[in-house]
Order: C-alpha cells, then sequence, then structure tokens
C-alpha cells in the first residue's frame, strides 16, 4: 500500500474507531475547497475541511492494473462552497481531487483513499453530482500523430513553440460592448487587421468571469464597428469596461505559419500529402501522370 499509514492501522484493530472522510478539490484556477462528513471541521496539511458542506460519496471501486477508478461524490449547492454558477462556468472542470480516511481524534492518523479529477457534474433541486476519475483516465487517450495537411499542434503549445505573447500577436483592451456573452464590439482595434484574431481565443482578466475564455469564431469589420464573435458564450458576466485579451489565431496552414507567425520549421503538417486522385493515378505510357483529374 503506497500510502500505509502504521497508526491508522493499529486503530482500525482496536475496533472501536473514530473515521470520517476528508475531500479535498483544487481547481485550475488555484482555489481549493475541502469538506469532510464528520460533524465538526478537520484540519491537517494547511487545509481546513468543512463540515457544514453536505458533501457525500459513494462507494469507491478501485481495481489494480490499468483500470480506471471511479466513484461519484454529490452535495448540497451552497453560496460560500460550490456555486451553481462556478459549475456552469466550467471552472471545476478538470480540478484535481484527493480523499482521505482520517482519525478525526488525531489527524496524523490519515490515508489517501483516492486520487484523481472531476469529470462530468450535473446539477438540479439545488444539489450537484460529480463523477471522479482515477489518475489512469489519462491513459484512455489517442496518442499519436494525425498524417493530414492541416497542422496537428495548437498554437502556442510545445509542439508548435510560437510564442504567443509576442508583440503583435495579443492585446489586452476593455470591453465597449458585449452581446450576450458571445458577441464583443468594438470602435476600432488599431494595428490589427480584420480576421487577425480568428481561431484565436478571447481571455477574461477581471470581473465576475475572470479566468474564463473562449475560442474565437469570426473577427470582421461591420458598418461602424470591428466585431469579435465567439464560437460559445462567455459563461460568465461580461461588463462594458472589463478587461480581455485577444490572442492571434491561426487556422493551421502551411502559409499561415510562413507568412503570419515565420514559424514553418515547427510545422506539424503534411502538406504534400497527396490527394486522392494521385493515389489512383496508374502508370502509362502517354500523357502526363501527374495527379491531376482522371477524367
Amino acid at each position: 500500500m503506497a500510502d500505509f499509514n502504521a497508526a491508522l492501522n493499529a486503530h482500525l484493530k482496536t475496533g472501536l474507531t473514530t473515521l470520517c472522510h476528508a475531500w479535498a478539490i483544487e481547481r485550475r484556477d488555484g482555489v481549493v475547497l475541502a469538506f469532510t462528513d464528520h460533524d465538526r471541521a478537520v484540519s491537517f496539511d494547511e487545509i481546513a475541511f468543512r463540515a457544514d458542506s453536505g458533501l457525500s460519496a459513494r462507494a469507491l471501486s478501485q481495481t489494480t492494473g490499468l483500470s480506471v477508478d471511479n466513484t461519484e461524490a454529490m452535495g448540497a449547492l451552497s453560496h460560500s462552497a460550490i456555486r451553481e454558477d462556478e459549475i456552469e462556468q466550467g471552472r471545476f472542470d478538470g480540478a484535481q481531487v484527493t480523499c482521505w480516511r482520517v482519525n478525526w481524534a488525531d489527524v496524523a492518523q490519515r490515508t489517501i483513499l483516492f486520487r484523481g479529477s472531476i469529470g462530468e457534474m450535473h446539477r438540479s433541486g439545488g444539489a450537484f453530482r460529480a463523477e471522479l476519475r482515477g489518475l489512469t483516465e489519462a491513459l484512455n487517450r489517442p496518442l499519436g500523430r494525425i498524417y493530414q495537411k492541416p497542422c496537428s499542434a495548437v498554437l502556442g503549445d510545445a509542439a508548435c513553440g510560437f510564442d504567443v505573447s509576442a508583440s503583435g500577436y495579443l492585446m489586452s483592451v476593455g470591453v465597449e460592448i458585449c452581446d450576450e456573452g458571445r458577441r464583443f464590439h468594438w470602435q476600432n482595434l488599431p494595428g490589427f487587421e480584420e480576421g487577425w484574431f480568428a481561431r484565436g481565443r478571447l481571455e477574461v482578466l477581471d470581473g465576475p468571469a475572470a479566468g474564463l475564455w473562449g475560442m474565437i469564431k469570426h473577427d470582421r469589420k461591420l458598418a461602424s464597428y470591428r466585431e469579435v464573435e465567439l464560437w460559445e458564450p462567455i459563461r460568465g458576466k461580461v461588463d462594458a469596461g472589463t478587461q480581455v485579451r485577444l490572442i492571434a489565431g491561426c487556422d493551421k496552414r502551411m502559409e499561415t505559419c510562413r507568412l503570419k507567425f515565420n514559424n514553418l520549421l515547427n510545422f506539424q503538417g503534411f502538406p504534400d500529402l497527396p490527394n486522392e486522385d494521385w493515389v489512383m493515378a496508374v502508370p502509362k505510357s502517354s500523357g502526363a501522370n501527374s495527379g491531376g483529374s482522371l477524367r
């Protein structure tokens, strides 16, 4: 057992135990929420586990080998702990979860029962259900490169290697008009041509929606203003004056990589991939065998 605690094991053997469960949720924005099913608060590792959250969990399924451990956490939505608007905004997506069995009379006697992340969350009737996924869940993702003409990298990641914070590829600006969290209007975005931010990102820097972001669908000039439209609305309140960051977009073409980003050496696509006509071509003694149309 990787987290064996001899003192806790001795306590379990007495037959008269003082045990509880403690849960810690660490979101990707750094916020840590902690709960316990004991009737009083428990503290260890500089974390205070709240006793009034109503958080509970179903039986934990644990297996050997590479099978995925899973369970489900349930609890009541409350303003000071897990809020419905934060679930809607996706702030708990992928959050790291750790569960301990603890002797509340001596918190040094504890062991980790589960470590993983939050998957799907459902909410209704003032309560929530969260699917918990084990550490081996990451092994279920398909890996490897895709043989295709467009680039398979994400702009700015390790494979791409481009620095998106370079001058001319992002700007921070205050929102002038926000339409339903999806369409953002400015009188002008000086220094950036139309379409420069298409397929890029819009990140909210302050206000109630700080930390949220969306992928940009369109960046276009309309009659008297510049419009940046997202694929999905920001799931938080964005008022006029809120600071947002616009990051240039990439359409994954070799020409864009060379001309817009000067990053052709890191292009992750296969631009010379032959088309279907070339694959079906057969040797012939007359005419050009160039891979063009066979008709």
